[in-house]
């Protein structure tokens, strides 16, 4: 059983408005005083903010009264171009012809056009499928350039019924006859929260977690950053316990190799926090064959991104295609992603530990 509301702006005001409700399930239209339009869903466990019409990100994630986004100085959602100009989000889709920080030669936008698309179009989504009750939303925005590119993005979410975690995709077609470049990243801002520790399915050895020592412009170093950048680079294990906040300002970024991969096929990493619950991402290594972390804790901004899926490095597209990190996608062919995020419980997280340690 599958069913839809399609959305129109129409039904969002300043006003909440349950628009939706089944069993522990519930739907609210509402908007920002800065006129961003909002869509909360709700289950037993918690909710999550999507902005249905701005990239269809996810301004926010609690669950089991643990908010799970950065700290941020953005008290609401900004009406916005580029994802710098409302920089509080708990998710958003990061691409998708261009991706990451631009280079010297580059003239892209951080992280592409996607994070604030307007999209075409929004409806929640709700009904069954093998893992159960779902309520969500979906979304279709069409991207069309003369002389250029021309794509669909169709993200989509889905909430679970008595769970803290929810099925985050993105489906990409290319519209046009002739091929397109795509670069594509699930970019989760995770919150940080001091002696957290992050577990992950490889050791942490120089091999796998490989400290970005290069410093882009928009970092500033100081003396005390650069002994530490240097001790993390050599022992990467230094980064596994999250301690004083001063170290991380400005921001530190790592490369991930060779995660280990469980029998369903699947990549999972834990930001594992005081009180025994989680932060959790898990993908699969054949839809996104690259991952990073970002950390940064500053006196405006704390983050700990422990995992960013990818199909490319965020380096920008001059670096990323001298890498060999660019993918192609065939006149009409589509390529769908799939990212599951969101809170374990202590005892859920329990038996994730026991898994992703026997994987590293």
């Amino acid at each position: 059983m599958h069913g839809k509301i399609v959305l129109k702006k129409g039904y969002f005001t300043e006003v909440r408005h349950r628009i939706y409700e089944s069993g522990e399930f519930f739907a609210e239209t509402w908007r920002y005083p800065s006129g961003v339009e909002a869509l909360t869903l709700g289950n037993s466990r918690g909710h999550i903010t999507v902005l249905p019409y701005m990239g269809q990100m996810v301004w926010d994630a609690v669950f089991d009264g643990v908010d799970l986004t950065m700290k941020n100085m953005f008290s609401q959602p900004l009406p916005a171009s580029t994802i710098v100009e409302t920089y509080g989000c708990y998710l958003y889709h990061s691409g998708l012809l261009r991706n990451g920080c631009p280079g010297p030669e580059d003239n892209h936008p951080l992280h592409g056009e996607m994070p604030c698309a307007s999209m075409d179009s929004a409806e929640i989504i709700f009904g069954s499928d093998a893992d159960g009750l779902y309520c969500g939303i979906a979304g279709s925005f069409e991207y069309v350039m003369g002389f250029g590119d021309h794509y669909r993005a169709e993200p989509s979410l889905r909430l679970r019924a008595g769970s803290g975690l929810f099925d985050v995709r993105m489906a990409v077609t290319n519209l046009g006859g002739a091929e397109m470049e795509l670069m594509y990243m699930c970019h989760m801002n995770p919150l940080f929260q001091r002696d957290a520790e992050i577990l992950q399915p490889m050791a942490y050895s120089i091999e796998n977690v490989i400290t970005r020592t290069s410093i882009p412009d928009h970092v500033k170093p100081t003396p005390e950053w650069l002994e530490f950048l240097n001790k993390v680079a050599d022992n990467p294990g230094e980064m596994a316990q999250l301690t004083e906040e001063e170290k991380y300002n400005p921001e530190f970024v790592f490369f991930l190799r060779n995660p280990g991969i469980d029998a369903s096929g699947q990549i999972h990493f834990l930001l594992k926090l005081k009180d025994g619950s989680s932060c959790y991402c898990g993908y699969s290594p054949k839809e996104f064959d690259h991952a990073v972390r970002w950390v940064m804790a500053n006196p405006d901004q704390q983050v700990a991104a422990f995992v960013l899926p990818g199909t490319c490095e965020p380096e920008g597209y001059s670096a990323e295609k001298a890498k060999g990190n660019i993918k192609i996608l065939q006149p009409g062919q589509c390529r769908e992603f799939h990212v599951r995020t969101g809170l374990l419980a202590q005892a859920e997280s329990l038996g994730m530990e026991e898994i992703i340690q026997s994987l590293s």
